[in-house]
């Protein structure tokens, strides 16, 4: 837990103070730590084995690369499954060390070789990775081993699953790529007032004479668009403020102008979509697969109505942006339509719904899509089933979710608002103007 060698057992200050807590403590060799370290980590393993072998259906895949501040690389593999109880699950499989060279091949034969030791190369549903070349090899690469020995659904058509909110953080980054001079001026006089305690203190008094709150200014990474999107929100919010300040500090010579002001409020309002569709996929403790398609049809709708919009700056920014949307929208759509559809709130209706918006009246997309869940249910229907023989009984032991199942309050009120909007979608579609 805090990075201790094991041989700590052995510093004559810990020996010390385990016999001033315990007079009688019969002391351990480093060796006998790490001995007992492997032990319980078998004994961990087995436990998750015996709550995988539990589990009634197939399971799916995330696996990440991190390097290492020496510069080792290193491969984590995570499972996700539905519990007995109908709970969804999330176990670390591996953190291992991954030598080079990362290609295609290697993470393949890495991830396979996992997959082989936890018995689980059977049961394989789908794995989510990140939008990279070399993942997209090993995913093909793994494709064809599993498909040799038919273990996967569909031939696995729905084997590969993109990362959404790493796909959404792309299509960002590519319209941040040639950033208005407008943000570099709010980036600047973040980093001025934040530059001094005098400043800071210089701000605060402009703050509180012109009644823009407390709230905090954000300071962002460059690199990462969400963090530019909450500095300019935050910014905003203390417009008065910064104006105040460029009127009494001469020094101060970044404060936007009044056409700046409006363009910064516009793209903020632009990039609200999709940072609200990033904080959804980033929940992790309750099941988002069922979100992605009335989300991401969410970010379809914006991106469109900018690109057919009067306002040209966003017109452009929109049209960068649905490149890249468009290629992940046609490769992924049927997957995560068939998702939403397991969801009793939307179903067919909803998809009906959002094909027809998007492809017009008549399409064939709508009947494309009904063929593969039809033939998506054909393979379970005919596969042997992993049921338990005891039923579990609905009724009272049904609990109400409640709000600890949000990683913050925040998701949980961004969630409300996209129910809202599913609640007007079923409304235009029974009632249609």
């Amino acid at each position: 837990m805090h990075d201790l060698p094991f041989n700590f057992v052995d510093y004559e200050g810990i020996k010390r103070l385990f016999i001033y807590l315990y007079k009688d403590v019969q002391l351990v060799t480093r060796n006998t730590a790490k001995a007992d370290i492997i032990n319980r980590y078998k004994k961990e393993k087995e436990m998750v084995k015996s709550l995988l072998d539990d589990a009634p259906g197939r399971i799916s895949f995330t696996s990440d690369l991190w390097t290492s501040l020496t510069t080792y690389g290193y491969m984590c593999l995570t499972c996700h499954f539905i519990d007995n109880n109908w709970t969804l699950q999330k176990r670390v499989l591996s953190y291992t060390f991954m030598p080079p060279p990362h290609s295609g091949l290697a993470l393949s034969t890495k991830i396979h070789n996992l997959l082989c030791e936890w018995a689980l190369e059977g049961r394989v549903f789908s794995i989510t990775l990140d939008n990279a070349y070399t993942n997209d090899l090993s995913v093909d690469t793994l494709r064809d081993e599993l498909n040799l020995k038919d273990l996967l659904v569909y031939k696995g058509d729905h084997f590969h699953m993109r990362c959404c909110a790493h796909i959404l953080n792309l299509i960002v980054q590519e319209r941040m790529k040639g950033i208005d001079p407008s943000i570099v001026k709010i980036r600047e006089s973040v980093k001025y007032v934040k530059g001094s305690q005098a400043r800071k203190h210089k701000f605060l008094e402009c703050v509180s004479l012109v009644s823009s709150g407390n709230k905090g200014l954000s300071q962002d990474v460059s690199t990462r668009w969400n963090s530019t999107y909450l500095m300019l929100q935050s910014a905003i919010h203390h417009r008065r403020a910064f104006q105040h300040l460029d009127l009494i500090d001469s020094n101060y010579k970044y404060c936007p102008s009044k056409v700046e002001w409006e363009k910064i409020e516009q793209f903020c309002s632009f990039l609200k979509v999709f940072y609200d569709s990033t904080l959804m996929f980033s929940g992790t403790n309750y099941p988002t697969a069922n979100l992605y398609f009335p989300v991401v049809y969410l970010c379809y709708i914006e991106l469109k109505k900018q690109i057919e919009g009067d306002n040209e700056h966003l017109k452009v920014m929109a049209s960068k942006m649905w490149l890249k949307f468009e290629k992940y929208w046609s490769e992924f759509c049927a997957t995560l339509a068939i998702a939403c559809v397991l969801d009793p709130r939307y179903k067919m209706t909803f998809i009906n719904f959002v094909y027809t918006k998007i492809y017009g009246e008549g399409s064939l997309e709508f009947d494309r899509f009904n063929t593969k869940l039809q033939s998506l249910f054909e393979t379970y229907k005919s596969s042997p089933s992993r049921q338990p023989s005891s039923s579990i009984a609905l009724g009272n032991d049904l609990n109400v979710r409640n709000d600890d199942n949000f990683d913050t309050m925040e998701a949980f009120k961004v969630r409300i608002l996209f129910y809202l909007f599913y609640i007007v979608c079923f409304i235009n579609v029974v009632r249609p103007n």
